[in-house]
């Protein structure tokens, strides 16, 4: 049995957004309160999350997570990995470095942007051990076999997960038909729709929509939703049968 937790199901700016007074921003209802995108996947002993942004810290103090055995990375934008940083305490727990899962050209920019982490060790810093993912090519990680999927972002090429039945894709705009073919008897599906209009580098809702009916999950969740989406209780109200609103702290059971 898999377990996801949804960390995060926000924007680069989360929601709500510093000093906007939309109906959203200044909702009381917690579906309506977004961190940075980011799940946990656990299955036997085997924790990874997928994406560090600058909530990591937080998300992992509100999941509870005491153990971490990797970090799968979608690409390289901060909202994704500005977070790095606040691995340490896995560090210190394990003794060891933590393993990130990056596309080649992921890695090098993570290498530029915590450039003092690859330097010369010194003690307290970061330790990491960044492995390169390809699409279509398995990686295991203890209990977990994953598979990196090619999708399109804006024009940049960045990378889902696939965990035998569930997908998780973020910040999509276009899927070549090799990748979705990647996805073939997925039954859960996590993917981004940012807002009702359209967008130059993210599904909007209507894409998103239709993304879905052509992979055919049973039940799928969107994530990484803007303010403008709207508030999550109406939302809901439009959606068709199988599909949600994923929210922070959901659970999903594979």
């Amino acid at each position: 049995m898999t377990r996801i937790t949804i960390l995060g199901t926000g924007t680069s700016q989360g929601v709500p957004i510093i000093g906007c007074e939309c109906r959203v921003c200044t909702s009381s209802n917690p579906h309506d309160n977004r961190l940075r995108s980011s799940v946990r996947v656990v299955s036997g002993d085997t924790v990874v999350v997928i994406d560090a942004g600058p909530d990591f810290r937080q998300q992992m103090l509100r999941a509870r997570v005491s153990r971490l055995d990797a970090i799968l990375l979608t690409h390289e934008h901060n909202d994704h990995v500005i977070g790095l940083d606040d691995i340490r305490p896995f560090n210190h727990r394990s003794g060891d470095s933590l393993k990130v899962y990056a596309l080649v050209r992921v890695a090098s920019e993570v290498k530029k942007r915590f450039e003092y982490v690859f330097a010369d060790p010194i003690p307290g810093l970061p330790r990491v051990d960044l492995i390169p993912v390809t699409p279509g090519e398995s990686i295991r990680v203890g209990d977990l076999d994953i598979l990196p999927v090619g999708v399109i972002h804006g024009k940049l090429p960045i990378v889902g997960y696939r965990f035998g039945d569930f997908a998780y894709l973020t910040d999509v705009k276009y899927m070549e038909e090799g990748e979705l073919e990647r996805l073939q008897g997925v039954k859960k599906l996590v993917i981004n729709a940012l807002q009702h209009e359209w967008h130059p580098t993210h599904l909007s809702l209507t894409e998103a929509l239709e993304l879905i009916r052509r992979i055919k999950p049973e039940q799928a969740w969107l994530t990484h939703l803007s303010h403008h989406m709207g508030l999550a209780s109406e939302v809901e109200q439009s959606l068709p049968p199988g599909v949600s609103l994923a929210y922070d702290g959901l659970e999903i059971t594979v």
